[in-house]
């Protein structure tokens, strides 16, 4: 390994720990207490070492923002091989929820902690969030034009089935799931998620 592949392997893991610390850091304080400071602390390192890879801390939520949606993307497309759309849907409707339950801080970032900044409209089309939207969007659009859904409207269906799917891991994240049987968080919003394909299957 040369001497600048070195330093870039230095940097990628630098950059790495200071998203880790923040992720911890972000959940534990909420975005409005975190600091710099904070998530220096919690990696054993001074602030200016952070300060030399972000700016601020809105730019580090926004890199982990970013990074959670492309983490679940890429684990729905590689559902792409799927030739039926409508099983690829639900295929990927299980790993919504199994992304929730193996990810739970990386969800709550992405979903429930309000975002410190707003973006620009070119920015948001641009961003994971979107793109993982679409991708859902797409692949309903298939299941349309394979028969499926007759009558439907693409986004208004993916719309729902993203709120079906977002608020069984809320609930599951925010640990309100206890209340509703004596089975276990994990058990229960797979169940939740299965019974959402069965009513899609009726459609």
């Amino acid at each position: 390994m040369s001497i600048a592949e070195r330093k870039l392997k230095e940097k990628e893991e630098m950059r790495t720990l200071i998203l880790n610390g923040a992720r911890k850091v972000f959940l534990r304080e909420g975005y409005e207490s975190a600091s710099i400071r904070n998530i220096a602390e919690e990696i054993s390192y001074s602030p200016s070492s952070i300060y030399f890879y972000f700016k601020e801390k809105g730019e580090i939520f926004q890199e982990l923002h970013e990074e959670g949606f492309r983490l679940l993307l890429g684990k729905t497309k590689v559902l792409d091989q799927v030739e039926n759309p409508f099983e690829r849907l639900k295929a990927m409707c299980g790993v919504f929820i199994d992304f929730a339950i193996h990810n739970k801080d990386f969800y709550n970032l992405m979903f429930i902690v309000e975002p410190p900044m707003k973006k620009k409209a070119d920015d948001e089309k641009n961003s994971m969030g979107h793109q993982t939207l679409q991708h859902l969007i797409s692949v309903v659009k298939e299941c349309i034009e394979a028969g499926k859904f007759k009558n439907m409207d693409a986004e208004n269906l993916s719309f729902t089935i993203l709120s079906s799917l977002h608020g069984m891991s809320a609930l599951f994240c925010k640990d309100r799931t206890s209340t509703f049987t004596d089975r276990s968080s994990e058990q229960l919003i797979e169940d939740g998620c299965q019974t959402l394909v069965t009513m899609l299957e009726r459609m």
